[in-house]
């Protein structure tokens, strides 16, 4: 397996400094993740650049984000980018845990990243458009 350094796709990302702080303990804690699902927040957590919350740009994916992205594949999907306790799939709710949120952090609309799904295929994805729910209306396509 290469290691996640090897991708070729690994844009600049953002966080702000509670969910930077929220997510460094969610991930030291092991609770509800394995080993490299800790490992690949970890990494993502550690090359982000951390910026004051008030200081977020609006089109950055952060936790409650709804997201609409494409895969490598070219399939379109929306999803709600949550704590792990709030996932349910079948509502379009994903864990940060899981490889696509962990992904999906930080990243600004039209940005792309390639990552490893929990089988081990390289896989990849562009952020299509992100709506925040205290200021967005994602409207009917993420319903």
């Amino acid at each position: 397996m290469n290691p996640i350094s090897d991708f070729r796709l690994s844009p600049d990302i953002i966080l702000s400094q509670d969910e930077h702080r929220q997510l460094v303990l969610l991930a030291l804690s092991g609770t509800d993740m394995t080993a490299d699902d800790s490992d690949w927040l970890l990494y993502e957590l550690e090359r982000a650049r951390v910026v004051p919350d008030r200081s977020m740009p609006p089109d950055v994916v952060r936790m409650g984000s709804t997201v609409h992205y494409r895969t490598g594949g070219g399939e379109t999907r929306v999803v709600t980018l949550v704590f792990p306790k709030l996932a349910d799939i079948a509502a379009g709710k994903i864990s940060i845990l899981t490889p696509v949120g962990s992904a999906l952090i930080g990243l600004r609309k039209g940005q792309s990243i390639s990552y490893r799904a929990r089988d081990g295929r390289p896989q990849s994805l562009t952020v299509v458009d992100v709506f925040h729910p205290e200021t967005d209306d994602p409207g009917p396509a993420a319903a």
